[in-house]
């Protein structure tokens, strides 16, 4: 039997194009044409033997073929992403020292963390683990090559902004608001979604008590969790036995999104750090990455 041979470029147009929402927007983003990447669409069809586009409107849509081979896609391209990085990082050697913020401990770092130790295996990887002050100050100071923090400012130089993240309320999943001041469970100052929930209570005149505090997002976690207050965070791996609450029907102020940074020590770092910012770049901004988890409380 003859065996039919995708062609990943093929493939990545497909991805683009579901991922901008318009195949006229991936052209543009490829530097190809329309007409081009419509040729490139027939193409992909006839060697698949299926539909994997039909009319929907004035644009197009996956067929359930389309929606299988698109999920084949993502992975096609980004096992041929690592192949690359192995083979360029085979030679690589020496240590990346990495900083973090506590919610990016689990969940979809691992998954970077794992691709660089495939990429790169001849390289050690420091972790340090602390507030998103702290590990831009340690930046700043040539103390770690790479962080990945919340947007405290001030910001460290050689800093991006890769994704802007929603500002929950956050509260027990068995518990229920009491009648009176607010208790609230956020970290010890200087915290900026600390400043900006307390700050948002005082404007919309909701009383509100500092029930529990400290420095560690696994212990305000399990404060909550205990019903001893409601917090304020992104829900970035937010733990079994909590929920977002809904504002409107807890009578909470809305809270402003907050940034999250990737920073680097030097704007041209050395080759191991380049790599490991590229593949975390590439993992937190991935299409189909779903970053939060939504449960609103209805």
């Amino acid at each position: 039997m003859r065996r039919t041979l995708l062609d990943l470029d093929v493939l990545a147009s497909l991805a683009c194009g579901v991922e901008l929402g318009s195949f006229a927007r991936a052209a543009d983003r490829l530097g190809r044409s329309t007409s081009a990447v419509s040729a490139q669409m027939k193409k992909l069809e006839e060697q698949a033997g299926v539909v994997i586009l039909r009319k929907s409107g004035r644009g197009l849509e996956l067929t359930s073929a389309g929606e299988v081979l698109l999920s084949y896609a993502r992975r096609l391209l980004e096992l041929n992403d690592e192949a690359v990085e192995a083979t360029r990082g085979a030679s690589l050697a020496g240590c990346v020292r990495l900083g973090l913020a506590e919610d990016f401990g689990e969940g979809l770092l691992p998954l970077a963390l794992g691709r660089f130790a495939r990429a790169c295996p001849e390289v050690r990887v420091e972790m340090r683990v602390a507030r998103s002050q702290e590990l831009q100050q340690l930046v700043m100071a040539g103390e770690l090559d790479l962080a990945l923090a919340w947007d405290s400012g001030p910001r460290a130089p050689h800093s991006a902004a890769i994704g802007r993240y929603a500002v929950h309320w956050i509260g027990s999943a068995s518990g229920q608001l009491a009648p009176g001041p607010l208790p609230l469970a956020l970290f010890d100052p200087p915290c900026v979604i600390r400043a900006q929930a307390c700050g948002a209570l005082d404007r919309a005149g909701r009383p509100w008590r500092m029930a529990a505090s400290g420095s560690s997002l696994a212990g305000l976690w399990s404060a909550v969790r205990a019903g001893l207050g409601v917090s304020a965070r992104t829900a970035v791996q937010l733990p079994p036995g909590l929920r977002i609450l809904d504002p409107a029907q807890h009578r909470l102020p809305p809270l402003p999104a907050i940034d999250l940074l990737l920073c680097r020590a030097e704007a041209r770092p050395a080759a191991p750090a380049q790599r490991l910012h590229d593949i975390l770049l590439a993992q937190l901004t991935a299409p189909g990455v779903e970053a939060e988890a939504l449960n609103i409380d209805n």
